[in-house]
């Protein structure tokens, strides 16, 4: 069954209040990723020569808030829609591809910045706080 008991869930359950956190987090993290990339936000992974080390805004805490985001809209929605094993498969495939793009992307940028790069790199998380 894909579908999980979210209709009969009661009004105010932890569930809803981990949920409005997790969606209040992500809006936040990907308004003030936008934001400080101004010009240089691109949907393809690639870097111009007018492309400056972004490290202002979300960018002083992890290299990757957008995909922190988006992380955190994925776990908000399955917070409160998803059977736990659904959840958990859905974690893993967005993790999975999460860290293909990473590693392209931190690639790229290293290429691109060298040594200020690699500074930003050990000092800073990929995309989960506290986590690698």
């Amino acid at each position: 069954m894909l579908q999980s008991r979210f209709w009969n869930v009661t009004a105010f359950s932890w569930r809803i209040v981990v949920a409005a956190v997790l969606f209040l987090l992500a809006a936040v993290l990907s308004w003030s990723a936008t934001q400080a990339l101004g010009k240089q936000l691109r949907f393809d992974a690639a870097i111009g020569v007018e492309h400056m080390l972004v490290q202002s805004g979300p960018y002083r805490w992890i290299r990757h808030p957008i995909y922190c985001s988006m992380l955190c809209l994925l776990w908000g929605i399955g917070a409160i829609a998803a059977p736990l094993w659904l959840f958990t498969a859905a974690t893993f495939v967005f993790l999975t591809g999460t860290e293909i793009r990473v590693r392209i992307e931190d690639r790229l940028l290293a290429e691109r910045f060298g040594e200020a790069f690699a500074d930003y790199h050990r000092s800073t998380k990929a995309y989960v706080p506290l986590i690698r």
